[in-house]
């Protein structure tokens, strides 16, 4: 085609695709994620005879169908794979290397949906009185603080690997977390109950003589507290009160970290915040053009969050 560079094998082109991920400020395990799913695809191109650098719809339809009927891969594992795919176009058309992105009109068709509403069909939800029942039963206060202040503010396992002590704001009872490609707003807010339990595990922190300025410790190692011990604290009490069965192969039977940003979006609009202030405090990435401009204050924000969060009766 008129004006595109001369192009090799979309194999060789992983290296740079991988240097330019970086520089978008991707995390390493969101590459590795991509590439996984990218050599899969090539390998469906190469099993099908196509030219990657000339599919059509026809071509994602079968990829589609052999993940989702054939191999009976989730809708979200589906949705990863049509976004790395994507990406990689972009990057290509970006390069010189293509002169189209044949995913996008093809995802909006038969992929995208609303966040939301693809957690309420997946996720395990409980109720504000399982979850009350779930943070009282935890006695060690490092956990405790964990699990309340997942439910009290929504964020992410790793935002929550992230805080630092110093990133916390007594006066406003806020938290400002660490820049992350998937969120926009990084200011999150907590209430009273949340206060007590942070406010009990630093007591304890202190005795435990940290290496790091990380809120969440290990206790043996006394450094930042990782990905899987995170899990593993969520899942453990869950549990022993039957809201986790690690066994089942259904999604709905486990209940995860990412379960408990589900229980805080559902249950703060089901208690009537309005949805644009939810997607705030979530810190959901801006889809629109039009959302860049729309601006809630951070004092009108902590409000209605404190108006609208499911208070746990926290002992």
């Amino acid at each position: 085609m008129a004006g595109l560079k001369l192009r090799a094998s979309p194999h060789s082109y992983l290296d740079a695709f991988i240097k330019d991920c970086r520089l978008r400020g991707m995390t390493d395990e969101s590459i590795r994620r991509y590439v996984s799913s990218l050599r899969i695809f090539l390998d469906f191109l190469s099993r099908e005879n196509a030219d990657p650098f000339e599919i059509s719809h026809e071509h994602l339809k079968e990829f589609l169908y052999e993940l989702r009927f054939e191999r009976n891969v989730k809708s979200k594992t589906i949705e990863n794979y049509f976004s790395a795919i994507s990406a990689f176009y972009e990057f290509l058309v970006f390069e010189g290397f293509a002169d189209r992105n044949p995913v996008l009109s093809f995802r909006k068709r038969y992929l995208r949906q609303y966040k939301e509403d693809y957690d309420a069909s997946t996720r395990k939800l409980i109720s504000v009185e399982e979850m009350s029942r779930l943070v009282n039963s935890i006695m060690d206060p490092r956990d405790k603080a964990i699990v309340v202040l997942f439910a009290k503010t929504g964020i992410r396992r790793g935002e929550l690997i992230g805080i630092d002590v110093d990133d916390i704001d007594w006066n406003e009872y806020s938290i400002t977390l660490k820049p992350r490609p998937k969120r926009s707003n990084r200011v999150v807010f907590f209430d009273d109950e949340c206060a007590l339990v942070l406010r009990r595990w630093l007591r304890v922190r202190e005795t435990l003589d940290p290496k790091t300025k990380a809120l969440f410790v290990n206790y043996q190692s006394r450094n930042r507290i990782d990905r899987n011990t995170v899990y593993s604290i969520v899942t453990k009490y869950a549990e022993r009160l039957g809201l986790h069965n690690p066994s089942s192969p259904r999604l709905e039977d486990h209940f995860s970290p990412h379960c408990i940003r589900h229980w805080f979006t559902t249950w703060l609009i089901e208690n009537g915040m309005p949805r644009d202030y939810v997607k705030e405090l979530r810190g959901d990435r801006r889809r629109e053009a039009v959302d860049i401009y729309y601006h809630i204050s951070r004092e009108e924000l902590r409000r209605a969050y404190l108006a609208y969060v499911p208070k746990l009766g926290i002992e």
